[in-house]
């Protein structure tokens, strides 16, 4: 979809309590999670009702998942909410199912593997008889303001990327010097038959005078391999200091980090 529009992501929930659980953990995550910067993320809108009774007028999907069994009445119902290339998970018959829309009638289905789903709530109808359509968000033009903040996000994130890359060279750090491992000698034991009497002697090895050396120096290449225990550097949020940088009215930079906490 273009970039100058939303692309709709409208979880369908039928429990409104779990949706303001979702609105809360949603909230969290733009204010508190690095995550938010380092990826380009679609907020959801939550939706509450029944997603069997979508209005037929609404926008199709690129993606759709479906988290509860679907029973195989309701099976070109959820189809059609696809638009042509898109793909349909739910469990279906007792099985994971993946389904691509091909063409406007074409579908391609493909088995996953074994999973038991509870059923999707059948939808209760009003006194009248008839079903309470659930309204999705439609597609919507975004606002210049927003398309700039975007852009700059955007464009400051190529910069970033740009210093990393010249800062780091190629990427390729110098492959180490392969090192002959050291092969640790063991004393021989040998046992000499003299006639009919049996004479056990050692016999020293000439390395053994250097066994002791060799235990030494290992332990000393050992110690100095080990590194010392640091703890690790704190995450660092570039794309924050880089906009905190800029030479822009505090309420400006603000708006460019969503407002977020850290």
């Amino acid at each position: 979809m273009e970039a100058w529009k939303h692309s709709p992501l409208s979880p369908v929930e039928l429990h409104s309590d779990v949706i303001e659980y979702a609105k809360q953990k949603l909230d969290f995550f733009i204010r508190t999670s690095d995550s938010f910067d380092k990826f380009d993320f679609c907020e959801p809108s939550f939706v509450t009702g029944n997603c069997l009774e979508i209005s037929p007028d609404c926008s199709q999907y690129d993606r759709v998942y479906c988290g509860a069994g679907v029973q195989k009445e309701h099976e070109e119902y959820m189809k059609n909410l696809l638009k042509v290339g898109g793909i349909l998970v739910m469990p279906l018959e007792e099985k994971l199912t993946k389904i691509t829309r091909t063409g406007p009638s074409a579908w391609e289905t493909k088995k996953i593997l074994a999973v038991s789903f509870a059923p999707l709530i059948q939808p209760c109808h009003s006194e009248s008889g008839k079903s309470r359509l659930v309204q999705l968000p439609p597609v919507a033009v975004r606002s210049l303001q927003d398309l700039a903040r975007i852009a700059i996000r955007g464009t400051i994130k190529k910069i970033i990327h740009q210093e990393t890359v010249s800062k780091n060279g190629n990427g390729l750090k110098n492959t180490p010097r392969f090192k002959r491992r050291r092969v640790r000698r063991r004393r021989m034991e040998t046992i000499v038959f003299l006639d009919k009497e049996v004479f056990a002697s050692r016999i020293s090895n000439p390395s053994d005078d250097n066994s002791c050396e060799d235990l030494e120096e290992e332990r000393r290449e050992e110690e100095e391999k080990t590194p010392p225990e640091t703890k690790p550097d704190p995450p660092v949020n570039f794309l924050r200091q880089k906009v905190l940088s800029l030479p822009l009215p505090d309420p400006l930079k603000y708006y460019l980090l969503y407002y977020r906490e850290k």
